[in-house]
């Protein structure tokens, strides 16, 4: 990569940043955060690089963002090996979410599936159990959407088709709905 590839690296992820719509992450940071200020969980996940940015999530919202404040429940469901490897194991690995979310989710509580291609099939499967439950689901994925697209109520699509630019993105989406929601907090 030269200084040029560089730049054109930089400028791309400068684009998809600005087409994200501040008033969709407005919005539904503050309905997301209204759930958890009743006593909602936050339940995320993904895969590869989208399930270490559910872990960075959850990390904000039961640590803190930029305040001093209660925490607040949020938990990345592929953190526990034992957990995941056993599901996998007598299910199959499509099943690693769905089985968690079936034990943990209730109304009130906000399921946010990670995915750039918006297609993987265990993250799929988990909102569709979320939405059977009367969980708000939102689904973060690239300029396509796939499937989750028609699954999740709320879609949060970055315009880009680049993995790390959309990655990039959804971090950044994160860090304001923490914000957002940090500052909802008395």
């Amino acid at each position: 990569m030269d200084k040029k590839e560089i730049r054109d690296y930089l400028e791309t992820g400068a684009i998809a940043r600005r087409a994200i719509s501040e008033e969709q992450i407005y919005e539904l940071s503050v309905s997301v955060g209204k759930l958890m200020l009743k006593g909602g969980k936050l339940i995320l996940m993904g895969n590869g690089g989208s399930a270490a940015d559910a872990q960075h999530i959850a990390a904000e919202f039961m640590g803190r963002f930029e305040k001093e404040r209660r925490p607040l429940f949020a938990i990345a469901l592929h953190t526990n090996t034992s957990i995941m490897t056993a599901i996998a194991n007598d299910y199959g690995y499509e099943k690693v979410f769905v089985r968690q979310v079936e034990a943990i989710a209730r109304p009130g509580d906000v399921v946010i599936g990670i995915s750039t291609s918006g297609n993987s099939p265990n993250v799929l499967l988990a909102l569709e159990k979320a939405k059977s439950l009367g969980c708000e689901t939102i689904a973060m994925t690239g300029k396509k959407g796939g499937k989750m697209a028609d699954v999740a109520k709320h879609v949060i699509r970055v315009e880009s088709d680049r993995t790390p630019i959309i990655q990039e993105c959804h971090i950044a989406i994160g860090h304001i709905m923490s914000k957002v929601i940090e500052d909802m907090i008395e």
